[in-house]
């Protein structure tokens, strides 16, 4: 039996984002998280497990984000990081950090509100965040709306017989939604899975089954690698790291050409 596992952005979902720098302030839409992650040693991309337009957009502005997370006890986990970086570190560095401020977070959510983005999936609100410096250096919030050529591939993929997954460093709300929107079992969705998480993935489901694993940026190197066939997508439009394209076996450009991949 085969199996395709999808990451989410930039891969089934053309991806909007927005970061704040908060040593400058700046606000841009054009940077890569996993990129800006991979700049600097031990940094994390933290995924904030809460919905952005209600919980986060309503929450009081001047109160610092390690704060507003204890008060209303809400969740994170890592999605990416640059170094061996744990959950107890992240939680000191959020402790640490009292100059970041949940307006910082608000920011990022009324920028994509602003563009005026179709945004039909929110993948949710984080942070981007030094455990050596223990700082809070970048806040973000990202969406996106599915490639239109995915339900036509969905459709077909298992018209194929061959079963379907999505693991992805995004919000596992997110990952829910997504997966009830091309029509696969919640189960075969695994949200907020890091690099190493992928891979095992992969490898988990290999033990019955061949598989095919399709992703874009850094975070999918080791599951690319894993899997029976690698496939990069570059869809989204952006620059890859050439050490994306080495853990590849396949390259397209748009997400129906996987149809035409013999695995």
């Amino acid at each position: 039996m085969k199996v395709v596992v999808f990451d989410n952005s930039g891969t089934l979902i053309e991806r909007y984002r927005a970061i704040k720098d908060l040593r400058t302030g700046i606000i841009c839409d054009d940077v890569s998280s996993i990129d800006l992650v991979d700049m600097v040693p031990n940094r994390a991309l933290v995924v904030l497990q809460t919905d952005p337009a209600q919980c986060l957009a309503n929450a009081i502005s001047d109160q610092t984000i390690y704060h507003f997370l204890k008060k209303n006890n809400v969740k994170f986990d890592i999605s990416y990081s640059s170094g061996d970086v744990l959950r107890e570190q992240v939680w000191e560095t959020i402790k640490n950090d009292g100059y970041a401020q949940i307006m910082d977070v608000q920011d990022t959510i009324t920028t994509v509100i602003e563009k005026k983005y179709n945004v039909q999936i929110c993948s949710g609100s984080g942070l981007i965040l030094n455990v050596d410096k223990q700082k809070i250096e970048f806040t973000i919030t990202a969406g996106g709306k599915i490639f239109p050529e995915v339900p036509e591939v969905i459709k077909e993929l298992k018209n194929r017989g061959i079963h379907i997954y999505v693991a992805s460093g995004d919000r596992k709300k997110t990952l829910e939604q997504l997966a009830d929107f091309i029509d696969i079992p919640c189960e075969n969705s695994f949200g907020t899975a890091d690099a190493w998480e992928k891979r095992e993935i992969i490898s988990g489901l290999q033990k019955k089954h061949r598989v095919m694993m399709v992703g874009n940026s850094a975070n999918d190197i080791l599951a690319l690698k894993e899997a029976d066939i690698g496939v990069l997508t570059l869809q989204q439009g952006e620059i890859v790291p050439s050490k994306v394209f080495e853990a590849a076996d396949v390259v397209v450009h748009n997400i129906k050409e996987i149809l035409d991949i013999e695995f």
